[in-house]
């Protein structure tokens, strides 16, 4: 099974897989905490390698054993959920709007030389830029 998920044509960059994740933010509370893998799944009353396999993204927890294995961290469901999306979104790229850094950025024009008879392309103004999306 693979740990990312292909997303859109062409080879986009691939995204990690929920679970993936969700065991990421297990084990980096755990390990938070200076845990074993043992006394957290006693605590959860789950076994030691299924504890592990969630941990390490190949096993889909239920609702159930993610509320145990919460418990057993002392952590709330909701956290561990705020901790994941927080993750999701630190992997993905800012979405710039072009319109709008344009108008925070742009600088007043110089003045025009006067108008000439002969139609030409608009002077660049100092100061902008061109952005080129691949």
């Amino acid at each position: 099974m693979s740990d990312v998920a292909y997303i859109g044509p062409g080879g986009r960059r691939p995204r990690p897989l929920l679970r993936t994740l969700v065991g990421d933010v297990l084990r980096r509370n755990r390990l938070g905490q200076r845990r074993t893998l043992a006394d957290v799944a006693r605590d959860a009353r789950v076994s030691v390698p299924y504890l592990s396999e969630v941990e390490r993204g190949r096993k889909e927890a239920s609702s159930e054993v993610l509320a145990a294995v919460c418990g057993a961290l002392r952590i709330e469901l909701s956290d561990l959920l705020a901790e994941v999306g927080r993750d999701l979104v630190k992997d993905r790229a800012p979405v710039v709007r072009l319109e709008a850094a344009r108008r925070r950025h742009t600088i007043a024009p110089s003045p025009s030389p006067s108008p000439s008879p002969s139609p030409s392309p608009s002077p660049r103004r100092s100061g902008d830029a061109v952005l080129l999306a691949a």
